[in-house]
C-alpha cells in the first residue's frame, strides 16, 4: 500500500489542508479534478468511494463538511486504504473532539503533525490515537519538554504503552448478544440470527499474556468430544488486532496482549433458528363501528430461572385513535402520540410467565380504521436478559500470565438483549 497524498478538502473543493507523501502527483490540480469527477459521477448517480481518472485513484471519505482524500498512482489495496482513512478521522477526533473544517484550520501545526507520523513515503504507521497522544501533545507548555517517544512506537504491540502499574489486576469479559428476529403476521419466523461480541476492559499491570477459551464446534470436532458437550458453530468471527490469529487458526484458542480499558476481542453471528424469547399476540376486535379494542399477550419462552429486565414494547395504534384507555396484567403502559403506539414497560418478566394488556380506543371513521390497519408497522420489543446466552456460548477459561507472577481476577457476564426484535400484527 502506497498513497501518494492526503487532502482535506471543504465541501467546495478547495484545500484545507493537504500533505504530499511521494512528490509523484501534480498537487496543484488534484483537488479541482476530484471535484470535477465527482460532480460529473454525482449527476449520472454513478458516485463511489473510488474514483478513476486516468492513471491517479483518489479513494474517499465524506465526514462532517469535509472530504477526506487518499490519492495515489499506484494499484493500492483500496479497503485497506478506505480503514486508513476511517482510522485518520477517528485521531482527529480523538485530538479536536469533532473534525470538521474549522477544527483544522484552528489546529494546523498538530494536524500537520500527526500527519507526518500516521503515513512515512504513503505507507502507514501508527493509527493509535492513545499512542500518538504520549508524544504529540496539544498544550503549548507541555510540549516545550522534549519526549521521548513511547515503546510502543517502535514496539511489536503498538497499541500498548509499557509501564502500566493498577494495584488491583482485574479483567471484565462482558459476553453481550443481540437477538434480530422477524416474525410475520401468519406466526412463522421469517429471520431470526444472533450477533455476539466479547466486550473486554482491562485493567493489567506489565505487559500480560491473556488466553480464552470458547466451546467452539470445530475445536470439540477436531478433540472428538462433539457429542458429550454442547458445542456452538460461530460464523463471520471477527478479532481485534491484538489476536494472535495464527494461534486461533491452530488450537482455537484466543491468544492476545490486550490494549489498556475497554476494547471488543471478538465479534461474531449466529443464524440458526432461535426460539423467540418474548411473544406477543395481538388479538384486534372490533365492538362497533367507532370503537376497537386490542387484547395483547406476552409470553416468556426462556427457562424459569432467568428474568427479562427492561422490557419495552411497542404497539402500533391507527394515526387517528382517540383517547386509548389501557388495563395491564404487569406492568405499566403509556400512549405516545408522536409514536402513534401504545408503549408498555414491564420492569422485571420471569422466564415461563404470561402477561395481558387491553387496550380501548376510538376511530373517527370504520373507513379510516380499515386504512390504518393496512398499513400499521410491526409490534416492537427490546429486553435484556441478564447471565443468559441465547446461543449457548461457553467461556471456558480466561487465563492472565504475566512475567512478574501477580495475580489477576477474572470477571466473566453473559447478557442477551433484542436488536431488531419484530412481530407483524395479523
Amino acid at each position: 500500500m502506497s498513497v501518494s497524498a492526503i487532502l482535506f478538502l471543504d465541501q467546495r473543493g478547495k484545500p484545507v489542508l493537504q500533505r504530499d507523501y511521494r512528490g509523484d502527483v501534480p498537487l496543484a490540480k488534484v483537488a479541482e479534478r476530484f471535484i470535477a469527477k465527482l460532480n460529473e459521477l454525482e449527476e449520472t448517480g454513478g458516485a463511489a468511494p473510488i474514483l478513476l481518472d486516468g492513471s491517479l485513484s483518489y479513494l474517499y471519505v465524506q465526514y462532517s463538511n469535509l472530504y477526506v482524500l487518499a490519492v495515489t498512482k499506484t494499484n493500492v489495496n483500496a479497503a485497506a486504504t478506505l480503514v486508513f482513512l476511517h482510522k485518520l478521522i477517528e485521531i482527529f477526533k480523538h485530538y479536536f473532539h469533532e473534525l470538521e473544517e474549522e477544527s483544522l484550520r484552528d489546529n494546523f501545526v498538530i494536524a500537520f503533525e500527526l500527519l507526518d507520523e500516521v503515513m512515512d513515503f504513503g505507507c502507514p504507521q501508527f493509527t493509535e490515537a492513545k499512542i500518538l497522544s504520549e508524544f504529540i501533545k496539544t498544550d503549548a507548555h507541555r510540549m516545550a519538554v522534549q519526549a521521548r517517544p513511547p515503546m510502543a512506537v517502535t514496539n511489536a504491540v503498538s497499541w500498548r504503552q509499557e509501564g502500566l502499574h493498577y494495584k488491583k489486576n482485574e479483567v471484565f469479559l462482558d459476553v453481550v448478544e443481540s437477538v434480530n428476529l422477524l416474525v410475520n403476521s401468519n406466526g412463522t419466523v421469517v429471520r431470526s440470527e444472533v450477533v455476539g461480541a466479547l466486550k473486554m476492559r482491562a485493567y493489567l499491570s506489565g505487559m500480560p499474556e491473556c488466553k480464552c477459551g470458547v466451546n467452539d464446534k470445530v475445536l470439540f470436532e477436531a478433540q472428538g468430544r462433539s457429542g458429550r458437550q454442547k458445542a456452538v458453530d460461530l460464523e463471520d468471527m471477527k478479532f481485534h488486532q491484538c489476536v494472535r490469529l495464527a494461534s486461533f487458526e491452530r488450537d482455537r484458542t484466543i491468544s492476545f496482549i490486550p490494549p489498556d480499558g475497554a476494547f471488543d476481542l471478538m465479534t461474531y453471528r449466529l443464524s440458526q433458528n432461535i426460539k423467540p424469547l418474548i411473544w406477543v399476540e395481538c388479538q384486534v376486535d372490533k365492538h362497533s363501528r367507532s370503537r376497537t379494542e386490542y387484547v395483547v399477550k406476552a409470553r416468556s419462552q426462556f427457562k424459569e430461572r432467568s428474568t427479562a429486565t427492561s422490557v419495552e414494547i411497542l404497539l402500533p395504534l391507527p394515526p387517528d385513535a382517540i383517547s386509548p384507555t389501557v388495563r395491564t396484567s404487569q406492568g405499566s403502559a403509556t400512549y405516545a402520540p408522536e409514536k402513534d403506539a401504545l408503549v408498555w414497560k414491564i420492569k422485571n418478566f420471569p422466564g415461563g410467565r404470561e402477561f395481558l394488556l387491553r387496550c380501548k380506543f376510538g376511530l373517527p371513521s370504520v373507513a379510516a380504521e380499515e386504512e390504518a390497519q393496512g398499513r400499521l408497522p410491526p409490534i416492537k420489543v427490546k429486553f435484556e436478559i441478564p447471565y443468559y446466552s441465547v446461543s449457548g456460548i461457553q467461556i471456558r477459561y480466561l487465563k492472565v500470565i504475566e512475567r512478574s507472577g501477580y495475580q489477576a481476577l477474572p470477571w466473566v457476564r453473559y447478557l442477551t438483549q433484542a436488536g431488531s426484535y419484530e412481530i407483524r400484527m395479523s
